[in-house]
């Protein structure tokens, strides 16, 4: 459900890891625990010679493969070592598709029937995927069971007369015909239509934090929390708070601490970049600033709760200091355009928005928003996350001096 705004993925591990009694018994000797896992996987509908890539998944960075391999006669085997379960994608081809698994030390099979598309891009897709020999993955598909009602809910409320409207509404914003937006979002059917929705995404924040706090003790509840959220915003600190030591220092559970509390770029240079508005023109980041003091880059998205209340702050900013040589460059990481176009029109933000390509929040390791970055005109990092009075007060100082 790509428009969802969590990205929930609904993922969990549990393991009980069998130990090593180490007692001989008379003509048979109990088997140890595993020490490292094999996957040996089966694939149909794929030419022999395709790639097979072991990538880490739940960590929120573009990881690299931890093996390689390619496809003969349909078959495909890795082979390591874990200090406990993680999550990983089996992914094919040149990242043109890929079947999830919980791994740990175990001998783990994994079978599908893939196809891959006429179409242009030639996207691999999966069906009958069978995962057998890993006792955290068979948890997981029992924990995300859920998922499939949430499936059958979102269909349920995105009827044929509803997705027709939103193109109307889409049309009318980008011609800028506020009157037709207006007219067209007061039908019924809209109405209807942004109520089901609230009250989707409702469950689904209900179930998502019910799911994480049905496992505060333990590392699978700072995984839940990971795979449940694609960027973090200052709510989402308490449900952190929450997790016991143990889940705190778990692999899983020091990740989320690093994205909910990124490390300081303060004194580090920007690059520069070029980002596409809300009309397709592309702007350069060094062209915005040209000949300010002083500039904010904003990272914002229009499902933020905390971003969107914090507008009101940057336009008083903005009036006051604008001026004076300050700047505000606001970068949106929506993932739906549609969404960040109409945030847009209710906003109405006087300075330049462009939308992220997924590459620029990742240069400056946005890994909650908002996130804001006060940049001197050298193109040097003075402060990050000043919001309300403190980005007051230290313009004020700033420009004093």
């Amino acid at each position: 459900m790509n428009t969802i705004k969590y990205k929930i993925l609904g993922l969990c591990i549990c393991l009980f890891m069998i130990s090593n009694n180490g007692q001989a018994q008379k003509k048979k000797t109990a088997s140890p625990a595993a020490t490292s896992y094999s996957i040996e996987g089966n694939v149909t509908g794929l030419i022999d010679g395709t790639a097979v890539k072991l990538i880490p998944g739940g960590t929120h960075t573009s990881e690299l493969p931890v093996a390689e391999t390619t496809l003969k006669d349909g078959k495909f085997t890795f082979s390591g070592k874990l200090n406990e379960p993680r999550f990983f994608y089996v992914v094919f081809g040149k990242n043109k598709g890929n079947i999830s698994v919980m791994v740990e030390n175990a001998k783990i099979k994994i079978s599908a029937a893939g196809t891959v598309s006429d179409k242009e891009g030639e996207w691999i897709t999966f069906k009958d995927v069978v995962i057998t020999g890993s006792k955290s993955h068979d948890f997981y598909a029992k924990e995300i069971v859920y998922k499939d009602q949430l499936d059958k809910d979102y269909k349920a409320y995105h009827t044929k007369d509803s997705d027709e409207l939103s193109k109307l509404i889409g049309a009318a914003r980008r011609d800028k015909n506020t009157k037709a937006v207006d007219s067209l979002q007061n039908l019924p059917v809209w109405k209807k239509f942004e109520a089901d929705e609230k009250a989707f995404f409702t469950n689904v924040e209900k179930t998502t934090l019910a799911l994480i706090a049905k496992h505060k003790a333990n590392w699978w509840g700072p995984f839940f929390m990971m795979t449940s959220y694609s960027y973090f915003t200052p709510e989402q600190k308490p449900i952190y708070e929450q997790f016991s030591d143990v889940a705190k220092k778990s692999y899983y559970g020091q990740i989320l601490d690093k994205d909910l509390n990124p490390k300081s770029l303060v004194g580090t240079s920007i690059a520069n970049f070029g980002l596409k508005d809300k009309d397709g023109k592309t702007f350069n980041a060094k062209d915005i600033v040209t000949g300010k003091k002083y500039i904010l880059v904003d990272f914002w998205a229009s499902w933020c709760g905390p971003c969107r209340k914090e507008i009101p702050n940057l336009k008083t900013a903005y009036a006051e200091y604008s001026n004076k040589g300050f700047e505000i460059l606001s970068v949106s990481i929506d993932k739906d355009e549609k969404a960040w176009q109409k945030a847009l029109g209710q906003e109405n933000m006087q300075w330049h928005n462009l939308l992220d390509d997924d590459k620029v929040s990742k240069s400056f390791n946005v890994k909650a928003i908002p996130a804001t970055y006060l940049v001197d005109g050298k193109g040097v990092i003075i402060g990050e996350n000043l919001r309300g009075a403190e980005l007051e007060a230290k313009l004020k100082e700033l420009m004093k001096s």
